[in-house]
């Protein structure tokens, strides 16, 4: 189903680094790169390793303001001058040196990926250090210095293109990249995500839908804490594929974050390995199902640095280049021991958690007794007649 795909890469991307102690160590993209080397997957005739260079200020100025770009330069050229303000130099963001570098190389590498795309260059790209999706225009939040994801899709807004689909299946609410084209009815924005009744940063609920310009057009599933495979991909597939059906993008762009993992120290979702290459795999088909086949998927949160991240990419990179790695395939013997030199923790052997997973398809009908349906009743209600879906509502 692939016929290209290309991921934008350098040694660089990893020195986007808040230091010992922060949950967004760089380690779990070198990870992942080495497991999916090791794997093969880079080697692939159908797969280019591409080089990645930094967003220069004219770039970044497509969705974030120049005085920020200007405060970043400055704060990691002094990381002891911080600027809380802009959210520069606190605990979720701690100044770094080089730290305006760092995020401009993470921004180029995604937005390598959406020309590739766009060109057909590639049908498919992934930026594994990208979906820094939480940075606003004029501040950083959430770990995240420059928005990628939404610098992908304003490129490509700027190119010409007139439709673009973004989903976001991160824990956490896709708030900045919701923000960033709240008034745009070219932009459609999807969010599933744990209730920010919950969890940071508190937003993406059903009746978040958009701007006046835009009603209907930022999409947000709020799941509660708990969530399991079951029910995630049942409330993934009562909302996404009717939504990207309708909307016809002319390109998918897909943000990965793998923290809705029971495993994840950060949130509160249940979902295995293997329900999330569930995800990768329905993405990718509603890639060449409703978008022509283009497709940038971008890495995101994930905070299980080493039985978690690594193996759950590396399943999003074989699936986007239509060699998916089979679940009971055992994790190669150097990849492990590299962890176990490096990190000094024994790394998991095969690439599944062991799962199945299985869910009730909505049209079977909505349980109004079970809080998921809720939830999902809720979003659909919310955006559905937009989009002139009513009829899938439910009961």
């Amino acid at each position: 189903m692939s016929r290209s795909l290309v991921l934008p890469w350098d040694d660089a991307l990893t020195t986007y680094d808040f230091g010992p102690g922060h949950p967004l160590n760089p380690v779990r993209v070198d990870l992942t790169m080495r497991l999916a080397r090791e794997l093969g997957l880079l080697d692939l005739p159908n797969v280019a390793v591409i080089h990645a260079e930094p967003a220069d200020e004219d770039l970044l100025a497509l969705v974030h303001d120049r005085d920020y770009i200007a405060a970043v330069r400055r704060v990691g050229d002094d990381p002891d001058r911080p600027d809380p303000s802009r959210g520069l130099g606190i605990p979720d963001n701690p100044a770094f040196p080089g730290m305006h570098d760092a995020a401009a190389m993470i921004a180029g590498a995604t937005v390598a990926g959406a020309r590739a795309v766009w060109s057909g260059a590639a049908e498919h790209a992934v930026s594994v250090a990208g979906g820094l999706h939480h940075a606003m225009p004029g501040a950083a939040s959430g770990f995240c210095i420059y928005n990628d994801p939404a610098l992908a899709i304003a490129w490509l807004l700027q190119q010409g293109a007139e439709r673009v689909a973004y989903v976001d299946v991160d824990v956490h609410h896709g708030d900045g990249v919701e923000r960033i084209f709240w008034d745009d009815p070219r932009v459609l924005t999807v969010s599933i995500h744990e209730s920010g009744r919950y969890l940071f940063p508190g937003t993406g609920f059903p009746q978040d839908v958009g701007g006046p310009p835009a009603e209907g057009y930022a999409v947000n599933i709020a799941l509660p804490p708990g969530t399991a495979d079951s029910g995630w991909l049942r409330a993934f597939h009562a909302v996404v594929p009717p939504l990207l059906a309708e909307f016809r993008p002319e390109v998918l762009v897909t943000q990965h974050g793998c923290d809705s993992h029971v495993l994840d120290p950060l949130a509160h979702l249940g979902l295995t390995l293997d329900a999330q290459r569930t995800s990768y795999a329905a993405l990718h088909r509603f890639a060449h199902e409703y978008a022509g086949g283009r497709w940038l998927a971008c890495g995101g949160g994930g905070y299980e640095l080493v039985e978690v991240v690594p193996r759950a990419w590396t399943h999003l990179i074989g699936e986007a280049a239509g060699a998916p790695v089979p679940p009971e395939t055992e994790t190669p013997q150097g990849w492990r021991a590299h962890v176990v030199t490096s990190l000094g923790v024994q790394p998991p052997r095969r690439m599944t958690d062991g799962a199945t997973p299985r869910w009730a398809d909505w049209a079977e009908g909505f349980d109004p007794a079970d809080a998921l349906d809720r939830d999902v009743l809720a979003t659909q209600r919310a955006v559905f007649p937009a989009h002139g879906l009513a009829g899938l509502l439910g009961s």
